[in-house]
């Protein structure tokens, strides 16, 4: 139920409900004032970690989510029909899309960014299965240009006070086998849009890079933040996972914690009975520091 509140044109200050329903000392008339979220600008949204922060945005009762995909047969299909109104449809990747996303984009206090390239198998014949990307949505266009391209209509969209990027581990090996998929480069790519946002768009950021990325329950596991792949090379690919979930709950409260502001990490979880679970997300953005 919305509640608003009244300015009477005369008398004392009352309640209004969002039933119509109304409370005030005396038999005044007044005005009813709609209480509205603020609006976050999701990119991604119907990929496999961006579904779960869209989720975890229209549940909380704090944010008003709008979305930017590619197609709006998968944002039916994901995001519910009920959905589909508060999502535009366009690629990052498209200059001719620029204004959708502008629009999109109007009045948003936060800009959470979730696209990736995504590889596709080629030729699973071969040994190792080869793998690739679709035209047009290259680690380059995708994570780099069309990132950029967010950031920078974030720069001239005066309402926008956060951006959230969501990049991965491992982006300081320019050998990574992730790099070698398609010859895609993409941790690469990765790591050049966070360091566009740290250092070119001056609006507060939260860089968050996760570890492998595991289609586990959140809420169940500790999780343990680092930096520069420091909890890569300590724990190995094997001890480097974290829950898709946790990674949206922890881009979620990013938004409603001012100790995440300008602040850059990596992240994973310990395996489910190893630590405390973590609750207390001002604590672990107290120990994060800015800076990739």
């Amino acid at each position: 139920m919305d509640l608003g509140f009244v300015i009477p044109h005369s008398g004392t200050l009352g309640w209004v409900f969002g039933d119509g329903f109304s409370c005030r000392c005396g038999q005044w008339r007044g005005i009813r004032m709609e209480v509205s979220l603020p609006r976050v600008l999701v990119t991604g949204a119907t990929g496999r970690t961006g579904q779960l922060v869209w989720k975890k945005l229209v549940g909380s009762g704090k944010w008003d989510p709008v979305g930017v995909v590619r197609s709006r047969e998968r944002a039916e299909e994901v995001l519910g029909s009920e959905s589909v109104s508060r999502v535009s449809f366009t690629s990052l990747t498209d200059p001719e899309g620029e204004e959708t996303l502008r629009q999109a984009m109007q009045g948003c206090k936060a800009l959470i960014i979730l696209s990736s390239a995504m590889p596709i198998p080629k030729d699973l014949s071969k040994s190792p299965p080869e793998f690739g990307y679709i035209e047009g949505q290259m680690p380059e266009q995708v994570d780099w240009i069309g990132a950029k391209r967010c950031m920078d209509l974030a720069k001239r969209v005066s309402t926008v006070d956060h951006i959230v990027l969501v990049g991965s581990m491992g982006s300081t090996n320019p050998d990574h086998p992730l790099n070698k998929i398609g010859n895609g480069n993409i941790l690469s790519w990765k790591r050049k849009a966070e360091e566009y946002l740290i250092t070119q768009v001056d609006i507060p950021y939260t860089v968050i890079n996760p570890g492998g990325l595991i289609n586990e329950p959140g809420g169940q596991r500790e999780l343990m933040v680092g930096k520069a792949d420091m909890l890569l090379e300590m724990m190995g690919n094997q001890g480097s996972t974290i829950p898709r979930e946790d990674v949206a709950e922890v881009v979620v409260q990013a938004l409603d914690h001012s100790d995440s502001r300008n602040k850059a990490f990596d992240i994973i979880s310990r395996p489910p009975g190893q630590g405390v679970p973590t609750k207390d997300f001002t604590a672990l953005f107290r120990s994060t520091t800015p800076g990739l």
